[in-house]
């Protein structure tokens, strides 16, 4: 079971990373934490999940150990895929799903693109007891929210994942926005300009 990979970024598109080990390029699809902080230092690591379907072997990359532990439980449940737990993970921070469970917030749940109401209600039924209480921080509340002003889809993904590494809607929209006026055009550029004003 290949568990973790530690390397230099050769290629970044979409959430996908080619990194590569000792002379060998792995293509993982990292979370949005994993993939923010991949592309921001050109080289790292990640805990990864190795999944064999039918249609082929898929490679997934996480930010940490305990991140990788909250997508093994979310595709525990009916109905979520591996691609829907990188999903959701990418959506919010671990502690916020464990809050989102634990208070059965389904709305903050489809937050999710692409989670439907039974999904999250069956995520809720299926792991309010599995998830520890003892990792709820007390800033749990703020979870995403909508966002208030339009942005598109290329400046959603990058805010994504600056609040995958802890901050605020707020600060990842506003960062975002800075990074663009700056010149940056690709979600990867994007994310690194919004990374070094922040």
């Amino acid at each position: 079971m290949l568990g973790y990979i530690k390397g230099k970024v050769l290629h970044s598109s979409d959430g996908t990373v080619l990194l590569e080990n000792n002379g060998i390029g792995y293509e993982v699809l990292c979370s949005g934490a994993a993939y923010a902080k991949l592309i921001s230092d050109g080289q790292g690591e990640v805990y990864t999940c190795l999944q064999v379907r039918d249609d082929g072997i898929s490679l997934f990359g996480f930010v940490s150990l305990e991140e990788k532990n909250m997508f093994l439980k979310l595709i525990s449940v009916s109905g979520v895929g591996p691609k829907m737990g990188i999903t959701i993970l990418s959506s919010m921070n671990i502690n916020d799903i464990a809050v989102a469970i634990a208070n059965s917030d389904v709305k903050k749940l489809t937050a999710a693109k692409g989670l439907g109401k039974k999904t999250a209600e069956r995520i809720i039924l299926e792991l309010r007891e599995k998830v520890s209480a003892e990792s709820l921080p007390e800033k749990g509340a703020a979870a995403p929210e909508q966002p208030a002003e339009k942005i598109s889809d290329k400046e959603e993904d990058a805010v994504v994942g600056l609040m995958s590494l802890g901050y605020t809607r707020a600060e990842s929209v506003r960062a975002v926005k800075r990074a663009e006026e700056a010149g940056a055009e690709s979600m990867e550029e994007i994310i690194m300009t919004a990374l070094r004003t922040m």
